[in-house]
């Protein structure tokens, strides 16, 4: 990785460490499980995944957009544990 590469790298996970964990969670869930009937739309994609039937550009692209804030989360969730773990270490 260049020194460019890694600053941009850091600068993104100083934004996600800005964003609030209430609001990050409300907003995965809420994109991640709508519509909520009759099954949740990130569900249906990793079945049409799993199944090999996710070829559409659209599908890709559905799968992305209700993926992209869990994903977040679970990257701030981990961030939070990592930073926690050498705070405690730290003191």
């Amino acid at each position: 990785m260049t020194g460019r590469t890694q600053r941009s790298g850091v600068g993104l996970l100083l934004w996600l460490d800005k964003i609030p964990l209430t609001a990050l969670i409300v907003a995965a869930l809420a994109l991640g499980l709508a519509p909520f009937t009759p099954e949740p739309h990130l569900w249906q994609k990793f079945k049409m995944l799993a199944g090999g039937s996710l070829v559409r550009p659209i599908d890709f692209f559905d799968l992305f957009m209700h993926a992209s804030l869990p994903v977040l989360l679970i990257v701030k969730l981990l961030r939070l544990t990592r930073l926690g773990n050498k705070h405690r270490r730290s003191v």
